[in-house]
């Protein structure tokens, strides 16, 4: 990297979009380097991590760039400041997002001081997302394409970060930016796109997870409370869930699909229904903590905005009640289906992230939490 003046980090992960990011900044000039960050090691029993594998790619990429490539061994970090938490949040019947806590943990916290420490004034990843600098002001954006924003996961990284942050994919598409790589000759221009948890990859995540929490079985109830099993324990449910629940032709019962209804940690019970429009399944109300604000502020109380519960989700208009340092009250013009503690609303104005939290409660018919809202 350059000495003085503008000095960018780019976490290159082996994969397209980052590789990319790297080519772009380096066509325009810039001082530029690359980090590869290991966040996980490989010595458990499953063993299906392709660290070693996306280690060589960012190197050919970096080559074929002439820019220097930095390693760095964050597992410690990750495993003090995401997994575990996930492992605690899975503990206490909640569904986390781990990819949103190592966003604002280690790419955006760890990646940048130790970027900073070799000389590094920005950072920049393969994010698509857009930063609008108005000034001293930051502003989130979606991607250009609908289709691949990552905006929702980025909503806990904060303005300070943000500032000295490039998305240099912000207004391309996915087959612009294979193209781009495969213009600039690098190999992994045809490389698949990562899926699965960050650190699980593609593995049976209910195997995985039963290597870290102790989950015994309970019955699976109906809201009537008609028994009809067992299941093997909650973490490895979620709410709206209809496949892997082993319930199939109940004597009784009409044919159709079982959903994951409603998990009672305090009881080890899991209700399920039929019927993918179950009335449980559906909340307008709900509450979040931890809450993230990409500005200084939330906005204002009454705001009319749009959110989403979960990733790729269609924008719900909705109302915000209540927006204070420890928790955001929201009601939504319409019924949201499988709305799941643990993962997290995030709120957009137009095509601006202004941030959120970790979804806590909702009012769904077993709750009854909307009498004391």
């Amino acid at each position: 990297m350059r000495k003085t003046g503008e000095n960018i980090m780019v976490a290159m992960s082996g994969g397209v979009d980052s590789s990319v990011a790297a080519c772009l900044l380096r066509e325009q000039g810039h001082g530029l380097a690359g980090m590869f960050m290991k966040n996980w090691e490989e010595d458990d029993r499953l063993g299906t991590c392709t660290a070693e594998q996306d280690a060589a790619d960012a190197e050919r990429v970096a080559a074929r760039l002439g820019i220097e490539l930095h390693k760095r061994n964050f597992a410690a970090e990750y495993w003090d400041n995401v997994f575990e938490v996930f492992l605690s949040e899975y503990r206490a019947g909640r569904t986390p997002n781990p990819d949103i806590l190592c966003n604002r943990e280690i790419k955006f916290k760890t990646f940048l001081e130790h970027a900073s420490d070799l000389g590094a004034t920005e950072i920049a990843t393969g994010h698509y997302a857009r930063i609008d600098r108005t000034g001293d002001r930051c502003r989130l954006l979606r991607a250009q394409d609908v289709n691949k924003d990552q905006s929702y996961f980025l909503y806990a990284v904060g303005h300070e970060q943000l500032a000295r942050t490039r998305f240099p994919l912000g207004e391309l598409d996915k087959a612009e930016v294979r193209a781009l790589a495969r213009d600039a000759g690098l190999a992994v221009h045809d490389k698949k796109d990562s899926t699965g948890i960050c650190f699980i990859g593609e593995r049976d995540f209910r195997s995985f997870l039963a290597q870290y929490i102790d989950s015994p079985p309970g019955p699976i109830r109906t809201p009537e409370g008609h028994t009809l099993g067992e299941h093997d324990g909650l973490p490895y449910y979620t709410l709206g869930q209809r496949q892997g629940l082993g319930l199939g032709g109940q004597p009784g019962w009409p044919e159709g699909a079982w959903y994951v209804l409603h998990k009672d940690t305090g009881e080890n019970t899991l209700y399920v229904g039929q019927g993918h429009e179950h009335p449980w399944l559906f909340s307008t109300l709900l509450r979040a903590t931890d809450l993230s604000w990409v500005g200084t502020k939330p906005p204002p109380e009454g705001s009319r905005l749009a959110a989403k519960v979960r990733y790729r989700q269609p924008d719900q208009q909705c109302t915000l009640l209540r927006a204070d340092e420890n928790n955001l009250l929201l009601r939504f013009d319409r019924p949201q289906r499988a709305v799941t503690p643990g993962q997290s609303v995030v709120l957009y104005r137009d095509d601006e992230c202004l941030g959120g939290g970790v979804i806590d409660r909702m009012n769904a018919p077993p709750s009854r939490w909307e009498e004391s809202a």
